[in-house]
């Protein structure tokens, strides 16, 4: 593999002999022979290869294989009438390293994911602020409602500084708001 990858590779050849005199008289052992060949094309062709190809490129491969090993095999009286890569079998070093580049590859999506929730968080929080900037009663009920959340999820009584007007001002308005949504 150009990849410098050790891979153990099943293949099978389907062949037929279309002119038994040819397959005598031309070569000694044509059974041995096309054996001998189908293995040395197979390396040839798997050698110019990158690992990746091999696994997702099959088809072509065999096509490919099946080409050469015919014409190699024509003046013999052999027709190849098929290849099919088996199986493909790495290394447990290689397993394991695909395994590492799989998981650094989720961890990094993980990440951006992230990040784009940190994004889009900071551009809504940022969008609140400049609300609450112009509503200053607004951001003084958000405490209040979320000071209540906390005390009722912690079963907590929370005493806050509050000047008596601004108090009254929020209860008046919390008060408007409940009545409007009732009609």
């Amino acid at each position: 593999m150009r990849d410098n990858v050790t891979v153990d590779v099943d293949a099978v050849v389907y062949y037929k002999v279309v002119e038994p005199g040819a397959a005598i008289t031309q070569v000694e052992n044509y059974k041995f022979a096309t054996y001998a060949l189908s293995q040395a094309t197979l390396r040839d062709v798997l050698g110019q290869m990158e690992l990746d190809g091999l696994l997702s490129e099959r088809e072509s491969i065999n096509t490919r294989i099946q080409e050469l090993l015919d014409a190699y095999t024509d003046p013999w009286g052999i027709m190849v009438t098929g290849v099919t890569i088996r199986d493909v079998s790495l290394p447990d070093t290689m397993k394991r390293a695909i395994a590492k580049q799989a998981e650094a590859e989720r961890e990094k999506l993980s990440r951006i994911i992230l990040a784009e929730g940190e994004s889009q968080a900071g551009q809504k929080m940022s969008e609140a602020a400049a609300f609450y900037q112009g509503v200053p009663t607004a951001i003084k009920l958000r405490e209040l409602q979320t000071l209540a959340e906390i005390a009722r999820e912690k079963n907590l009584i929370v005493v806050t500084q509050s000047q008596a007007l601004e108090t009254g001002n929020i209860a008046a308005l919390s008060q408007a708001i409940s009545r409007k949504k009732e009609q």
